[in-house]
């Protein structure tokens, strides 16, 4: 909710998100400002139902022409909590039955369904016996920001990596590091907030297909000013060329690479690039590092890597791997749970002070 009062919005918080209401401006504001939301949805109707006839005449219901042309191609996407429906798959069916018959009723023809890259999606969110209905304004999840380089998919999502840094508590006038950057998602989010750049910039929006677009409010949204700009001291390290390499792309595509210093360091061995910063990292738990038998061993050095070389740094670790405050042998300042899609997470926060965190007998 703090992200979007910073636009200008105000929402309140719902099961599963937050909501708010108000003109397209908003919507447009929304989705082109917001660094952390997945998608913004626009309600568009809300009813009881107790079977799949009664979703399908409640959609059929809905004047879908209305909102968008039938030329635009169309998926439908339905979930469900405690919903008494034994298949979802038949339940979305009937959904798109719906909205296609409600076309074919009004102009005689119907929209074509892509599923792999639809124009417009309809979500329907199904309860014990209340369905929602909604058009999804934003098309394309919203961390897709359009400039990662390649199409391999990153071990964090954008809008995770905006949260995390976001919750480290770190200000652009502070020093920075990540020094298992990878491909460089928290540095590239991080330089982008420093330097006021829109989230949403460099991609499209389904609601540019919408009928009721304005093209001119969406001009003027895209033209408003994004707040200070400042010239962060961001830094990024990686032990791997092939990771420093991408990262050094995505930081190009993203517009940012000038504001982040990139080299090839080894954590447990580099030194900090200034007195006192925030330090983030993702480690690549089981993946580059190998076994939990060789991370138990690495987390030790890396306490004590952090304890020799980083006094003075908050040190904020976002892993899988619960184990890390009693291996790394500090104790977490804060420690604030998270999920990396279905993964179970933690970002802890560690104050470094020279000398040892014991409390003396």
């Amino acid at each position: 909710m703090r992200e979007l009062a910073a636009l200008d919005i105000a929402a309140t918080a719902v099961a599963g998100g937050v909501a708010f209401g108000g003109s397209w401006e908003g919507c447009y504001r929304a989705n082109l400002g917001s660094r952390i939301a997945s998608r913004i949805l626009w309600r568009v109707a809300e009813f009881d139902y107790r079977n799949e006839q009664d979703l399908y005449s409640a959609a059929r219901a809905i004047d879908w022409p209305r909102y968008f042309r039938v030329e635009r191609t169309l998926r439908v996407n339905v979930t469900a909590q405690k919903s008494p429906l034994k298949s979802l798959e038949f339940a979305t069916l009937r959904v798109k039955d719906a909205v296609c018959d409600r076309f074919r009723d009004a102009l005689g023809k119907r929209p074509s369904i892509d599923r792999a890259n639809p124009d417009l999606r309809v979500h329907a969110f199904l309860e014990s016996s209340r369905a929602t209905l909604y058009l999804d304004t934003s098309g394309e999840p919203l961390f897709k920001r359009g400039w990662r380089a390649g199409a391999a998919e990153a071990p964090l999502r954008e809008n995770l990596a905006a949260g995390i840094v976001m919750l480290t508590g770190w200000k652009p006038e502070e020093a920075l590091l990540d020094p298992m950057c990878g491909g460089g998602t928290l540095l590239v989010e991080a330089a982008a907030m420093a330097r006021g750049r829109a989230p949403g910039a460099k991609r499209r929006f389904a609601f540019e297909k919408l009928a009721a677009f304005d093209t001119g409010l969406w001009e003027r949204v895209k033209q408003e000013p994004r707040g200070s700009e400042h010239a962060p001291a961001v830094y990024g390290s990686d032990t791997e060329p092939k990771a420093l390499n991408a990262a050094r792309r995505n930081l190009a595509e993203a517009g940012v690479e000038r504001w982040v210093k990139l080299e090839r360091a080894d954590l447990l061995e580099r030194t900090a690039p200034a007195p006192s910063g925030v330090m983030v990292m993702n480690p690549p738990y089981g993946e580059r590092m190998g076994s939990p038998e060789e991370l138990a061993r690495f987390y030790p050095r890396l306490g004590d890597a952090l304890k020799q070389r980083f006094a003075g740094w908050r040190c904020c670790i976002f892993t899988a791997d619960l184990r890390l405050p009693k291996l790394i042998r500090l104790e977490p300042a804060r420690r604030t749970p998270l999920w990396n899609g279905a993964l179970e997470c933690r970002l802890y926060e560690f104050e470094i002070v020279a000398g040892s965190h014991r409390r003396p007998k």
